[in-house]
């Protein structure tokens, strides 16, 4: 990735936190604390490395993208928009009665979403379920990604499909754990442990890396290596910090699940549109 490239998918994670900001204060609730981690990821995703067309959303070769911590639409649609499935506009809309945006994912309503998420952990096992099918059909140019929250995989389902994706060798499936170490009620340490990550999916068989889950340029070469492993299912770990962007939002839990008021609104927004300019003349 070079130099400009590397600028522009900055300029665009800005946006996307933009979008999440924007979505959940037009929402008055939302999860703005994860979405805001997970952007940086989510935006190279859908800037970079996903082979997507806004125009056929449903294209059969696409690549796969499963947002299987599904609170975190908010992030998910601000990509979305940016990169042209609905306007930009549309996300003011969110979680409002009508909307193609509702607070979890429809693959039914939104374009651009390929499964429809919010039971923690069931998102996983359809990403495996798409991997394995994908194998099947020989399409071995199609690749599945899923993000996961740390909390999600305190939920066992998460293991079976990890053990799943393994037996079937599934190395056309990049499972991506979002890991900022906290949850509705608190940090992941005390809610239920689900370290150490790293042992834990090598012994379940994965190939697994852990790297600065908000810095594009490390997540670059992770996605890089990932896509080189073959005979097992690869792994991300995105060491992260809730609320990433928005100073009064990092690394406080009572940022998990509810939306800016007026006055936060206009504080992050004015962090965010200062990033913003100094990105842009950077480039």
């Amino acid at each position: 990735m070079n130099k400009k490239e590397l600028q522009q998918l900055k300029i665009m994670a800005c946006k996307v936190r933009m979008g999440v900001i924007e979505g959940t204060h037009a929402a008055k609730s939302g999860h703005p604390g994860g979405s805001l981690s997970c952007a940086d990821m989510i935006t190279y995703l859908y800037g970079k490395k996903l082979r997507i067309d806004p125009q056929d959303p449903t294209w059969e070769d696409r690549d796969r993208f499963v947002l299987s911590k599904g609170h975190c639409a908010p992030a998910l649609y601000a990509a979305l928009a940016q990169r042209g499935f609905f306007p930009v506009e549309e996300l003011q809309t969110l979680r409002h009665i009508g909307s193609r945006l509702q607070g979890h994912p429809s693959i039914k309503d939104t374009p651009g979403v390929d499964m429809s998420t919010g039971s923690l952990g069931q998102g996983i096992s359809a990403a495996a379920g798409m991997a394995l099918g994908l194998k099947a059909q020989k399409k071995d140019q199609v690749r599945v990604y899923t993000l996961l929250g740390d909390g999600e995989i305190e939920e066992g389902q998460v293991w079976e499909a990890l053990m799943f994706a393994a037996h079937y060798k599934l190395d056309n499936l990049t499972v991506i754990i979002d890991n900022n170490n906290l949850q509705i009620d608190g940090p992941i340490t005390e809610v239920m442990s689900s370290y150490p990550i790293v042992d834990k999916l090598e012994a379940f068989g994965l190939d697994v890396q852990q790297i600065d889950g908000n810095d594009m340029e490390a997540i670059d070469a992770a996605m890089e290596k990932a896509e080189k492993v073959t005979g097992k299912p690869a792994a991300i770990i995105l060491k992260t910090v809730k609320g990433k962007g928005v100073s009064f939002m990092e690394n406080q839990v009572g940022w998990h699940g509810k939306g800016p008021n007026d006055a936060e609104y206009a504080q992050a927004m004015a962090e965010l549109k200062a990033e913003l300019e100094k990105l842009e003349a950077e480039a």
